[in-house]
């Protein structure tokens, strides 16, 4: 039985190994394009950001190689009757399924890791390359275009003396808080501050247009343009904390809705007492109630953040257990199609159900755990099937 279980490992390994290689490749050119496409990078800060990308691209890669393996593996040892020979000599056939559900054990504690890094450190890292090389981009295109766009503002120049912009036009886009502003002034020069994550902009002899306002101002006046989302934001996304700095501040989220449930309760009270039933209708109470909402709901997805996370990365498991008996049972040497008739069912059936799943935990109509349906149903199927082989 030991040659048996080095036998099905070394297989695995190999096929895994090999094809996570080509697959992690494929898709790290393209995700390395999607940013490329996105910041407006060029070849010098996409070889910056591939250590940053890599462990986004294989937490794709991983569970798709691992099922892949399986498939591979377990195929070829049945269409060679293998398998028959193994349960003809009173050898339970799970004694080759064992080494493959250890070794997509491992992978999983792995892929949760890689989970993990690749929202927090991953992002963060492209975040300051994109930073870093902001300002640098920025100029390159102006000297070869006299324009450049970002999503935080479009600037179109007449033309660039060194580090000097002869008659810059800044166009800041508009959002709800605050309507679309344009820039005009002589002269500028840009200079990136990586710390604080913005742009400042030195311009000379500026006026500046809000809507059908103007100011001018004939002195050097310095303005920043913030360059990276989070900066500006009192609470980060959980989306981009890593899963041990979870813990505290969904702490700190639960303190601030309780303070925000107490403030509302109060003025509720006061203005009851004073007779002043039309204040709940006021744009500053509704103001108030859109704090506490939007509390709520980040705490929501600071529940579903982790678990996510681990049922993302114990798919590896959940695939193998399924596809290796699947493979068994349709003893095909051709392993491109036990690999897709294994996967059409884990797409039709699993992704759709974590994205469902994963939504409706983060606007907390789920429990936090409602993420692992998914990995529960194909843990089901995968155990029905091993019955079926162990029988049969």
């Amino acid at each position: 039985m030991r040659i048996l279980t080095r036998y099905v490992l070394s297989e695995m390994l190999k096929v895994f190994l090999v094809s996570l290689a080509g697959i992690t490749l494929i898709i790290l050119l393209f995700v390395l394009v999607a940013e490329a496409i996105k910041q407006g990078l060029g070849l010098k800060q996409i070889i910056l950001v591939v250590p940053y990308v890599l462990p986004n691209a294989l937490r794709f890669s991983v569970p798709a190689t691992i099922l892949f393996g399986a498939c591979n593996v377990f195929g070829r040892l049945a269409s060679g009757n293998e398998v028959i020979a193994v349960k003809a000599s009173g050898i339970s056939p799970m004694v080759l399924i064992w080494p493959a559900l250890v070794l997509a054990l491992v992978v999983s504690w792995i892929a949760v890791w890689l989970n993990d890094i690749a929202v927090s450190w991953g992002r963060e890292g492209i975040a300051r390359v994109v930073i870093e090389s902001f300002e640098e981009i920025a100029y390159s295109r102006l000297q070869q275009q006299g324009s450049f766009s970002s999503k935080q503002f479009s600037m179109f120049v007449k033309e660039v003396d060194g580090r000097r912009l002869i008659r810059p036009r800044i166009i800041f886009q508009g959002n709800d808080d605050s309507p679309q502003r344009t820039l005009t002034c002589d002269e500028a020069e840009m200079r990136s501050d990586l710390s604080e994550g913005t742009l400042k902009m030195i311009c000379r002899n500026s006026e500046m247009t809000i809507g059908g306002w103007t100011s001018t101002d004939s002195g050097v006046h310095e303005f920043e343009i913030p360059l990276d989302d989070s900066s500006h934001k009192g609470v980060p996304s959980p989306s981009d904390l890593p899963m041990y700095a979870l813990p505290e501040q969904r702490l700190t989220q639960q303190a601030r809705i309780a303070a925000l449930e107490q403030q509302l309760a109060a003025k509720a009270a006061c203005q009851m007492i004073g007779g002043d039933f039309t204040a709940p209708l006021s744009p500053k109470w509704k103001d108030d109630e859109r704090q506490l909402v939007e509390a709520k709901q980040w705490l929501y997805r600071a529940n579903a953040e982790s678990y996510r996370r681990w049922a993302n990365g114990f798919s590896c498991l959940c695939f193998v257990i399924v596809g290796a008996p699947l493979a068994v049972r349709m003893r095909n040497a051709d392993f491109l199609t036990s690999f897709f008739l294994c996967f059409a069912p884990i797409l039709i059936v699993y992704y759709p159900l974590l994205i469902y799943s994963t939504s409706q935990t983060k606007n907390g109509t789920f429990p936090s755990w409602g993420v692992w349906a998914g990995n529960v149903i194909l843990v089901i199927i995968g155990w029905r099937l091993m019955r079926y082989l162990c029988r049969y």
